[in-house]
């Protein structure tokens, strides 16, 4: 009964580990995926090859292609297209980490 009561909370463990969370940023209303998201400070996931970003009740779920930089990254950053005069996410570098998270907006 013990080994089994270790083993469940190793895989819940396992499970919450797996989702990296960020936070980030954002300096200027942008699109990201089909969401408006206003400026402020949001809690992104980084969950399989999506990225979940949420502040609030605003949530948007973006697929994803991580990359891996030659050198870690000092901030998080984000990098922003202008498209038909809207800014649009195109890149998160995540502080601390050598890893770019490219949105497939």
């Amino acid at each position: 009964m013990k080994t089994r009561l270790l083993f469940a909370f190793a895989v819940v463990a396992l499970a919450v580990a797996s989702a990296k969370s960020y936070t980030v940023n954002i300096y200027e209303n942008a699109k990201a995926g089909g969401t408006e998201l206003k400026a402020g400070e949001y809690k992104l996931e980084v969950v399989d090859q999506n990225a979940v970003i949420r502040r609030g009740k605003v949530e948007s779920k973006i697929p994803i292609k991580v990359e891996t930089a030659q050198g870690k990254y000092s901030t998080t950053s984000v990098v922003y297209d202008d498209h038909d005069g809207a800014k649009q996410i195109r890149e998160i570098h995540l502080g601390g980490t050598a890893t770019k998270l490219v949105l497939n907006n």
